[in-house]
């Protein structure tokens, strides 16, 4: 009877994030649905401006997504009675502009986008350019931790580890985002130049798994 150990390797990584990404969203609403996205265009040329001026290009500034809904809201009328009643026309956009890690740029593409004019929401992350970094990491730190734990049970238990025989791995989503928050308090969306902080992320922090079966004799 063949004899086997099956032992799952815990991966860990920790990486510095190398590339930043600035998700922004325009939303804009009128009672007219040509309105509502004309002014949506206004503003994203506002934008574009912006991060022209900040030393990108105008096809750096990516547009993710594109939609215009109806909007209602709840009214109760003279007689009690609750319905609802057409709002307007509501008209998002949602961007993004990517570019390698650098504290001082990002803090003025910051400025700039909030004296534009252009009224944006943003939320920043850091990240990586190429993510197969953190996941070959991971994945060589695995087979390593799996080895250790199969090596110290044979040891103790007078076995000797033979031939790994399988890997069970299962590709599951691997978080390549840095836990560092970039928040600040604004007013009618606008930043003060040069009151946009620098600072350094925190690294980015995974972890992966596989499962190793190992003959043992």
């Amino acid at each position: 009877m063949e004899r086997t150990i099956t032992v799952r390797g815990i991966g860990t990584a920790s990486v510095k994030p190398d590339y930043i990404a600035v998700t922004l969203n325009i939303v804009s609403t009128d009672l007219e649905y040509t309105k509502s996205v004309e002014n949506a265009n206004k503003r994203i040329e506002l934008l574009q401006k912006a991060v022209i001026s900040s030393g990108f290009a105008k096809e750096d500034l990516k547009t993710l997504s594109f939609n215009v809904r109806t909007n209602y809201e709840g009214e109760t009328d003279e007689n009690g009675r609750y319905h609802n009643v057409f709002a307007g026309y509501v008209c998002r956009y949602t961007l993004k502009l990517s570019f390698d890690m650098d504290a001082k740029r990002l803090a003025d593409t910051l400025t700039a986008i909030s004296d534009s004019g252009a009224n944006a929401e943003f939320s920043i992350q850091f990240t990586l350019k190429n993510p197969e970094i953190i996941s070959e990491e991971l994945l060589k730190s695995a087979t390593e931790n799996a080895r250790r734990k199969a090596e110290i049970l044979c040891e103790a238990s007078g076995a000797k580890l033979g031939t790994l025989l399988k890997i069970d791995y299962d590709w599951t989503d691997i978080n390549v985002f840095s836990a560092s928050a970039y928040t600040m308090e604004r007013e009618r969306g606008i930043v003060a130049a040069g009151a946009v902080p620098e600072f350094e992320p925190e690294d980015i922090k995974s972890r992966d798994s596989a499962a190793f079966v190992w003959e043992i004799t």
